[in-house]
């Protein structure tokens, strides 16, 4: 990205290597502030009509906007009975104007980026103090204006966001990437991410539709990218590489990453990756696919453009989909679901993975336990809260995770849950269904460890059943997870009772003949090293209000921890 600012009707990044403020006066006179003057401007013919006609009295919207920014300017320095200005003759109007200008821009996804070229710590650290004296400077410089048009002092001062959400620090790629993907080498990478948290972040759609299909040709070759609109978000999943390019109109799932999985350092960068994902392809097809690189051993994921994508669930679950087909071609069985390790105040500690679909309860029964057992569980060590793998080493079954974070249905959880982390969290379209929260859950040294499995369960959200049922059959609990029932909750384009294989649409589903042997040889080892396998009945898929299934369970879950 070369130019110093670009704006959408949801995006607004500001490159602060091409140009940055540092006083009221340098921002009412920058070309950047005059520009977006104009897009608000123009917003108004749509949005409100009477004072689009107030502000424009016969004028262009540039000239408009020339006059309004020189009436900005001169308020910064005189007050407002020394000026004469005609957009001063209508005080309440000028006012109704400011406020709505400021809305305007605090409206948008709004991101700044920093080149440190390759990696300095001085220059990232100041990006940092930038961002932070920007977002400053346009909260005074509106305070200052506002006041001079009211007359008086605010009563009442609220320390908003008022400049930016996010701010990236963008370093030069040092990567091994094969000579077939030349086309990514120049696309600048994230080094690091300052998140103002708690964030809040609208996109224009909060569902995901369709599959991830394979494909017979490698996308990169049809990639049209170049490093002006994309960036790299270089991420650990698990303890795979992946890149993840997206194009800038994403800029909003690009930076959420960073709050659900580990950041790769510059270092770790210069091997070659495990996956790339290109998001926001610009292709013109509409799909969602991947494609194996079997001469380079790369698996690719390909996301078309369109407004739909905006649902962070297309950008995290391909990555994740790459992830699952890698680890399954290296023998590791992936499992959608959740792990935690629970610690008892008198030191009794259990591995608890409950495995399931979307909707079907795994979150809500590991919160459910977290409460119930408040005054006898001294810790819950989060592993995983989606996606992670069992393998086996020395014929015992380990699991390990893949996000340091947890990308949570907000509809579904207990009110209080969400907001316990909520200075540290993200949230995607708070005040819509299907509502979520990406929250940091764990260190990347815990997700990328081995961790014992005490008890296996698949989280039933359908059957009328109570609490937790062992079952002492392989083939009756393989039978249960293969068939991945659930009772949709439409987080998803599914409504009703559906089946998915292995419950795990992200790479099990796409490659069952790979995964088949592996729930196998899985399956057996857990039965032979006295793992309690079963299934937890949560009767999600019934009722949201009702909370007798997922109390039940997690009480029986408890009682399990303690007896065995």
């Amino acid at each position: 990205m070369k130019e110093s600012i670009y704006m959408n009707e949801q995006v607004a990044i500001l490159n602060f290597s091409a140009s940055y403020v540092r006083t009221t006066a340098e921002l009412l006179n920058s070309p950047e502030f005059r520009n977006i003057t104009e897009i608000f401007i123009e917003s108004l013919k749509d949005t409100n009509r009477d004072l689009y006609n107030w502000i424009l009295n016969g004028k262009t919207v540039r000239e408009a906007k020339v006059e309004i920014t020189r009436c900005f300017r001169l308020m910064s320095v005189f007050e407002c009975n020394e000026i004469d200005n005609y957009y001063l003759n209508d005080k309440d109007q000028l006012l109704e104007f400011i406020e709505e200008f400021y809305n305007f821009w605090k409206h948008h996804q709004r991101f700044s980026v920093t080149f440190i070229g390759n990696g300095q710590t001085s220059t990232a650290v100041n990006y940092i103090t930038n961002d932070s004296n920007f977002n400053r400077l346009i909260r005074d410089t509106y305070r200052r204006i506002e006041e001079k048009v009211q007359g008086r002092k605010n009563k009442i001062y609220r320390q908003l966001q008022s400049g930016t959400n996010a701010a990236a620090a963008l370093r030069i790629p040092q990567t091994r990437l094969p000579e077939e993907y030349d086309c990514l080498k120049r696309i600048p990478m994230i080094d690091s991410i300052m998140l103002r948290t708690p964030l809040m972040l609208t996109t224009r759609s909060n569902k995901r539709e369709g599959m991830f299909t394979e494909r017979k040709d490698n996308p990169v070759e049809v990639f049209t990218g170049t490093s002006k609109e994309w960036f790299c978000m270089p991420i650990k999943i698990g303890r795979l590489l992946c890149f993840v390019y997206f194009h800038r109109d994403f800029m909003c799932s690009g930076v959420s990453l960073a709050n659900l999985f580990e950041i790769a350092t510059a270092e770790e960068c210069t091997h070659k990756p495990d996956c790339i994902v290109l998001f926001g392809n610009q292709d013109g097809l509409n799909e969602t696919t991947f494609y194996h690189d079997q001469k380079n051993d790369i698996w690719v994921g390909s996301v078309s453009y369109s407004q739909k994508i905006e649902y962070f669930g297309y950008i995290k679950k391909m990555s994740l989909t790459l992830h699952n087909l890698a680890m399954m071609q290296r023998g590791w069985l992936p499992i959608h679901g959740a792990f935690v390790n629970v610690t008892l105040r008198d030191g009794k500690k259990k591995g608890i993975m409950l495995m399931g679909d979307s909707g079907a309860g795994k979150s809500e029964s590991i919160e459910a336990l977290r409460s119930l057992g408040n005054e006898v569980i001294s810790n819950i060590e989060v592993v995983f809260d989606d996606m992670g793998t069992i393998h086996i080493e020395d014929g015992v079954p380990y699991g390990q995770g893949t996000e340091i974070g947890a990308f949570i249905r907000l509809d579904d959880l207990d009110k209080g849950t969400p907001y316990r982390d909520m200075d540290r969290s993200v949230f995607l379209n708070p005040d819509s269904s299907n509502a979520r929260v990406i929250t940091p859950a764990a260190s990347y040294d815990v997700v990328a460890h081995n961790h014992k499995i005490d008890l296996f369960a698949y989280a039933n959200n359908y059957d009328k059943e109570l609490g937790l049922r062992r079952i002492d059959d392989p083939e009756e609990v393989k039978r249960i997870c293969i068939q991945g029932q659930r009772m949709a909750l439409g987080t998803t384009q599914e409504v009703g009772l559906s089946r998915t294989y292995f419950a795990n649409p992200f790479g099990p589903m796409q490659k069952q003949e790979v995964c088949q042997p592996l729930i196998d040889e899985v399956f057996e080892c857990l039965y032979k090293n006295n793992v309690f396998v079963g299934e937890i009945f949560t009767h999600l898929g019934f009722s949201k209000e009702d909370r007798s299934g997922i109390q039940e369970g997690a009480k029986q879950l408890l009682e399990f921890i303690q007896k065995s």
